[in-house]
């Protein structure tokens, strides 16, 4: 897909913060320091318009970033390492939970994962949560670029049984680096959000 606008349209932390269009939405998971804004900013062809970070806990809001007035993505805080208060982080998986369980307009999660590494616990407990309440999620496996390309379906197959995926769950590689992957992502996310 070729991306001609792209913006930051609404942060949000409650229901009645979340932009009001029926606009397909596309939730972007993963523990913190995956790479979801760097993942955004490749897809959409904008260096910087989602904030990158060497800090894990960057995101703290629902970033909802509209794309050719036709989808969102909705950028969601990462799971797992951020250093803040357990309250807050109690804050941030209620605030999670409401938007992922309640909003209509969300077609499909992309859960990111590190090719690199087999999925972490949080991960694991992150994808179950979501087929739990049978949301379709695609996986997709990111830093494609630090692995020689004759391990990547290696890598694959351990993330794929690691997380127990579900046969109908599509799993794809990406770098932000290099763009592999990018394509093919955008015909599958456009597929699910026309569903």
């Amino acid at each position: 897909m070729k991306v001609t606008k792209a913006e930051l349209a609404k942060v949000a932390v409650k229901p009645d913060q979340y932009p009001d269009t029926q606009l397909p939405e596309i939730a972007l998971s993963g523990r913190s320091n995956v790479g979801k804004s760097s993942f955004i900013n490749k897809m959409i062809n904008r260096k910087g318009l989602a904030r990158t970070s060497q800090k894990p806990g960057k995101t703290q809001t629902l970033n909802f970033y509209e794309v050719n007035e036709q989808l969102y993505f909705v950028d969601v805080p990462g799971y797992g390492f951020a250093k803040v208060p357990k309250t807050e982080r109690e804050a941030w998986g209620r605030m999670i939970e409401t938007y992922l369980q309640n909003r209509p307009q969300l077609k499909a999660v992309i859960q990111i994962v590190d090719l690199r590494h087999p999925p972490s616990a949080d991960d694991k407990m992150m994808y179950n949560w979501l087929k739990h309440f049978d949301m379709q999620v695609i996986v997709v496996a990111t830093k494609a670029d630090k692995i020689p390309k004759g391990k990547w379906q290696k890598h694959l197959s351990i993330i794929s049984k690691d997380l127990q995926k579900d046969e109908s769950d599509p799993i794809m590689l990406f770098s932000a680096e290099t763009a592999h992957g990018k394509e093919e992502l955008w015909k599958k996310i456009l597929y699910y959000a026309s569903m």
